[in-house]
């Protein structure tokens, strides 16, 4: 198992290579050790200003762009229902084989595989993030596009794992760890 990158790219505005892909899954690993966190996906979306505003209002009730939405997958909302597993049949781990299934009979996959054959990683949530808001704020900052980008990214995997900063306190803590992520991967102001 490890820290895994889904990317979706559903914007015009800019070109996304692969080199920057894989500077993005740079920041990821270089988040995940600075955190502690080994395991996991992180589904990561490239939106117009449109898109994100959609969201936004949406799911925040803010009728405006911004420029990156997170959505963990691992907290719970005071809406949301509680899944407790308590009615199913669980088999001793010496019990299971590879390709046995529950009732005796025999399936092809792993138990604990996607149908690609990939170990399934357990999803820490979708990070949403409008490039031409990027690309605005990088010209308001002075740095580059890579850069905004970067620090968007950061920024919502860290409120992924339960960062927020709605405190001067916990701002500054957040701040500091998103800048020494972006040190450590080279994207310097």
């Amino acid at each position: 198992m490890s820290l895994r990158l889904e990317w979706n790219n559903e914007q015009q505005v800019m070109e996304i290579s692969p080199e920057f892909i894989a500077k993005l899954e740079q920041l990821l690993q270089l988040a995940g050790q600075s955190e502690h966190v080994s395991e996991g996906e992180v589904a990561l979306t490239f939106v117009d200003d449109a898109e994100i505003q959609r969201l936004n209002k949406e799911y925040r009730g803010l009728d405006k762009p911004t420029d990156v939405l997170s959505f963990a997958m691992q907290e719970m909302g005071e809406d949301e229902i509680e899944i407790v597993f308590d009615d199913i049949d669980f088999v001793e781990e010496d019990d299971l084989r590879e390709g046995a299934l529950l009732d005796g009979t025999e399936e092809e996959d792993s138990l604990e595989a996607d149908d690609a054959g990939e170990p399934f990683e357990e999803p820490l949530g979708d990070i949403i993030i409008s490039v031409p808001r990027a690309i605005a704020q990088s010209e308001d900052y002075g740095h580059s596009v890579e850069r905004e980008l970067g620090f968007l990214f950061v920024h919502g995997f860290l409120h992924l794992i339960g960062y927020d900063h709605q405190t001067e306190e916990e701002e500054k803590a957040m701040f500091g760890k998103q800048e020494e992520i972006l040190q450590q991967a080279g994207l310097v102001r």
